[in-house]
């Protein structure tokens, strides 16, 4: 697999890894540890959500599901400070809030375009990292026919008892660091506030596509 096709799985496929593993998943979940569990059963949720015609038909309706079943288990705060970096600390609150809430738009919008574009996905579970310091990666592989599997990780902290993800990474790009390059280039050429514009604009422009047509 190129480079290019690397970050296409990364810019579009980030969730619906999630979103179409719940067969493999389902016949060895007692097996699982609680950050494994934390994907399969997200999976199973989203899987049997987005199925309903309601879903596949209203883009926005479909937005807001994910945004529901998704936000208890992805840490949208530490994704927003890490994708941030330097930038963050010099951010006013407002920016901040602004900057996260549109970010987290951005994010969601892709996971619910990645499940209506892709499908028949199985994940194999691997042996992941000891969990016991608070963080972790969930070690997966994505199958499909015909093709060859996919490596696919998740970071994950622990915040209390919950298990949250804060980065993926598609054979071995980070999610993460690739909007971290992309945001810290635009910023430090243009500013924050114009960055923060730019993903109001883009977020209200996909709302009025077709949904065969999404783009992040």
């Amino acid at each position: 697999m190129n480079a290019k096709a690397v970050l296409r799985y990364a810019s579009c496929l980030q969730f619906v890894l999630l979103l179409c593993g719940a067969s493999a998943a389902s016949a060895y979940a007692e097996q699982l540890s609680p950050p494994q569990q934390v994907i399969q059963q997200t999976s199973n949720q989203l899987q049997s959500s987005l199925q309903k015609p309601e879903y596949k038909e209203d883009f926005r309706k479909a937005t807001e599901l994910v945004e529901r079943i998704i936000d208890p288990h992805v840490d949208f705060e530490r994704v927003s400070i890490l994708v941030l970096g330097k930038y963050w600390k010099t951010a006013t609150p407002d920016q901040r809030d602004r900057f996260k809430k549109e970010f987290k738009t951005l994010l969601v919008r892709t996971y619910t375009t990645a499940f209506t574009e892709y499908s028949n996905w199985d994940i194999r579970y691997l042996p992941s990292q000891d969990a016991s310091a608070g963080k972790t990666m969930v070690r997966t592989e994505v199958l499909q026919e015909g093709a060859q599997p996919i490596a696919v990780n998740y970071r994950m902290a622990q915040t209390g008892s919950e298990w949250k993800v804060y980065d993926i990474l598609i054979e071995g790009i980070s999610l993460l660091q690739n909007y971290r390059t992309s945001f810290t280039n635009q910023v430090a050429q243009t500013g924050l506030e114009p960055l923060i514009k730019d993903l109001v604009q883009r977020n209200a422009n996909a709302f009025k596509e077709p949904l065969a047509h999404k783009e992040s």
